[in-house]
C-alpha cells in the first residue's frame, strides 16, 4: 500500500471522527453544543484539524446534514437480490431498526428538524434531502405495485413518512415494540393498497 493511500485513509478516518463527534454533540446539546473547539475535543483531534477540514461551523453542519442524507437514502436503497415486494418491505422495516429507535438518534433527528426551521440554508439542504428520500420510497412503491401513477406513488410515500415520523417521535415517549410493529404494518398497508 502506497503512502498516498495510507494518507487518504487517515484523512477519511479523521473526517469521519469529526463528523461523528459533531453528530454526537448535536444529539446531546442541539446546535448550541456545536462549536469547533467542542467538536475537536469530542473527536479527540486538534482544533486546527477541524478547521482544516471545515471552514466554519456552518460548513461542518452542512457536512453533518449531508451525512444524514446519505444514511437516509440507504434506508430506501433497493437490494439487488430481493424482489420489488421484498425491497419495499425491507425499506419500511429499516426505519424501525433498533439502532434508529434510540433516544440519542431520535434526539438528533429532532435537533436537525429544529435546525432546518432556524436557518434558511439548512432548511434548503433538509428539504432537498427529504425530497430525495421521498423519491426513493416512491420508486420502491412503483416497482412493487405496478400500475400506480408517479403521483399515486408519491402520495403513498408522503403518507408513509407521516406514519414513520410518528413512530420516531412517539418512541421517545416510550412506545412499545408491539405498537412499532403495528406502525410498520400500517406503512405496508399504505404501500400495497390496491388502486
Amino acid at each position: 500500500m502506497g503512502t498516498s493511500t495510507v494518507k487518504s485513509g487517515e484523512q477519511v478516518d479523521r473526517q469521519k471522527r469529526i463528523l461523528d463527534a459533531a453528530l454526537e454533540l448535536l444529539s446531546r446539546h442541539g446546535i448550541s453544543g456545536i462549536n469547533m473547539r467542542a467538536v475537536a475535543r469530542e473527536a479527540g483531534v486538534a482544533l486546527g484539524l477541524v478547521n482544516y477540514y471545515f471552514e466554519d461551523k456552518s460548513s461542518l453542519i452542512r457536512a453533518v446534514l449531508q451525512q444524514i442524507e446519505e444514511h437516509d437514502l440507504l434506508l430506501v436503497e433497493p437490494s439487488p437480490t430481493s424482489t420489488p415486494d421484498q425491497q419495499l418491505r425491507e425499506s419500511l422495516r429499516r426505519v424501525a431498526s433498533p439502532s434508529l429507535l434510540t433516544t440519542p438518534y431520535l434526539s438528533l433527528r429532532l435537533h436537525l428538524w429544529a435546525l432546518a426551521q432556524a436557518d434558511e440554508g439548512f432548511a434548503q439542504i433538509n428539504a432537498a434531502a427529504f425530497d430525495r428520500y421521498l423519491q426513493g420510497l416512491a420508486a420502491l412503491i412503483g416497482n412493487a405495485v405496478p400500475g400506480l401513477s408517479p403521483e399515486e406513488c408519491r402520495e403513498r410515500a408522503d403518507d408513509i413518512v407521516v406514519v414513520q415520523n410518528g413512530m420516531w417521535l412517539t418512541t421517545l415517549l416510550g412506545i412499545d415494540k408491539a405498537a412499532i410493529e403495528r406502525g410498520i404494518a400500517r406503512t405496508e398497508d399504505i404501500a400495497f393498497a390496491p388502486r
